[in-house]
């Protein structure tokens, strides 16, 4: 008999600014790295022989909470990737949900009928996935394996050990991020022992739990997508959130400059259209998220000047949501970490960028106010 504990990789950084990450290779977040040392303490005490994961990041990075202090070879197969979603890739989710609410619809019921252009069905991943499980085990005899894999493709291959397509299998739900589901394999059949327990995950730490209490207290989230900005044409929405937000941080519009941050904000956009970009809920305009393309370049730097969501919408979790895009936007270009300032005295915010992985570096130069540089590697 082999045994294997499939498990599902940490948080990533798709589950944090929820975004569409099939084959995309995100990495783990920084929440990701405490759930895979509570992993790692789990398996302390269990013997592994073997340890395989995708060929992604994320698996990869996971798996370390068995192959580092267990002294394993990690081997990677691609069979065991997540459904991949083709078109879809580094979307939000509420960029799909909003201009294609049937295609959406079709993803979350696990739909036969879903099957994206340049992507996979949920039986082509019942079928390789299922198929990397048993080659692994005949690979392994008598031996205990740990696998890391993703969320839609192990439940996949739970829906396929039953016979079923995912689709017929809304009971098995969502598992949590490290979560291990146990099989034995003998004879060339699967017994399951258990499936999706998280139980070494404390609730500050796991996923779903923050999610559930995020959305006790600030109501369900948004599914907010972004679009770029017409300066031509929605200037005058760019000057009233630069301007709120002065007023909101300073207490006055004392040293505000409005010309000049407009002035700043049109160069930036005519050079590249991405530059300025709208937060939407909907059809409506929530925010606003201001990039500065051509700057720092040489040195491997994405700029962010301005970060803006609007009053109302604010302590609702999407502020994360506008760190993914400055990320999905800068890391294809090639650069290492985001810079962004922040006022001292800005408690909420600082609070804000810290949770989510940035570090003062110093003061940020040319300011017309005193700033903090913030720092997070991309």
């Amino acid at each position: 008999m082999t045994r294997l504990y499939i498990i599902r990789h940490a948080e990533a950084e798709g589950n944090l600014y929820r975004r569409i990450h099939g084959w995309y290779n995100s990495h783990i977040t920084d929440n990701g790295m405490r759930q895979i040392a509570a992993l790692e303490h789990r398996f302390q005490e269990i013997h592994v022989d073997a340890a395989y994961a995708s060929d992604l990041i994320r698996t990869q990075t996971t798996a370390q909470a068995i192959v580092r202090p267990k002294g394993l070879e990690l081997h990677t197969d691609p069979d065991l990737r997540e459904i991949g979603m083709g078109v879809y890739e580094e979307r939000t989710f509420g960029d799909v949900a909003y201009h294609e609410p049937d295609k959406m619809r079709l993803f979350g019921v696990r739909s036969p009928d879903w099957n994206p252009p340049g992507g996979e069905t949920f039986q082509q991943v019942c079928d390789r996935i299922t198929r990397a499980v048993f080659r692994i085990a005949a690979a392994h005899p008598g031996q205990t394996v740990a696998i890391f894999s993703h969320g839609a493709a192990i439940r996949c291959l739970q829906s396929a050990l039953r016979g079923k397509h995912p689709c017929d299998t809304p009971e098995l739900g969502n598992c949590e991020n490290t979560a291990v589901t146990c099989l034995d394999i003998e004879d060339g059949r699967a017994s399951i022992v258990f499936e999706n327990d998280a139980s070494h995950l404390p609730a500050e730490i796991a996923t779903q739990a923050r999610q559930k209490l995020a959305a006790q207290t600030a109501g369900p989230a948004l599914m907010t997508w972004f679009r770029p900005m017409d300066m031509e044409t929605e200037s005058r929405v760019y000057y009233e959130a630069r301007k709120d937000a002065w007023q909101d941080i300073h207490g006055s519009l004392v040293n505000f400059d409005g010309p000049g941050f407009l002035a700043e904000a049109r160069e930036q956009w005519e050079q590249d259209h991405r530059a300025v970009e709208c937060v939407m809920a909907g059809g409506e305009i929530i925010g606003v998220l201001q990039l500065a393309i051509q700057r720092d370049a040489g040195e491997g730097v994405g700029y962010v000047p301005f970060v803006y969501l609007r009053p109302e919408y604010r302590r609702r979790g999407i502020g994360v949501e506008l760190i993914g895009q400055a990320v999905g936007i800068y890391r294809p270009l090639g650069r290492k970490c985001l810079h962004l300032r922040c006022a001292p005295g800005n408690d909420l915010a600082q609070r804000f960028y810290k949770r989510y992985g940035f570090t003062r570096i110093g003061a940020a130069p040319g300011s017309r106010v005193p700033l903090d540089l913030l720092e997070k590697p991309i």
